[in-house]
């Protein structure tokens, strides 16, 4: 079976979740902390042209430093949005998780399923 990684952040209920639902199918994923090490600017570009989704989408809005960097407006290019999410971790909404099947943003934690294998 191809490697299976998560992108996670352990204080994440989504996270922690879909990670339980990978395991619930006896599988042991290769784990990325991405606050601690977050992916390289071309990997997540890769991910986010692999799950479909833009940067702004992935972008976590809750988060204070969101607001603080204005990141809300519209002059924000892709790449600069991209930037802050690199050089501000938490700004990456999570889970991540790339298999072989797919890439997708796990909110909400069921749509792990739509690319594990064997489902």
């Amino acid at each position: 079976m191809s490697e299976i990684k998560i992108y996670h952040n352990p204080q994440c209920s989504n996270s922690r979740g879909a990670l339980a639902l990978i395991r619930e199918r006896g599988i042991e994923p290769t784990i990325i902390e991405y606050l601690k090490a977050p992916p390289s600017k071309e990997k997540l570009k890769i991910m986010m042209m692999d799950a479909g989704i833009t940067p702004r989408e992935l972008l976590r809005a809750k988060e204070a430093v969101y607001a603080e960097l204005g990141l809300d407006d519209a002059k924000w290019t892709d790449d600069e949005l991209v930037d802050f999410m690199l050089r501000h971790p938490v700004l990456m909404n999570r889970p991540v998780v790339v298999t072989a099947l797919g890439t997708r943003l796990c909110r909400p934690p069921e749509l792990v399923l739509e690319i594990l294998p064997g489902i």
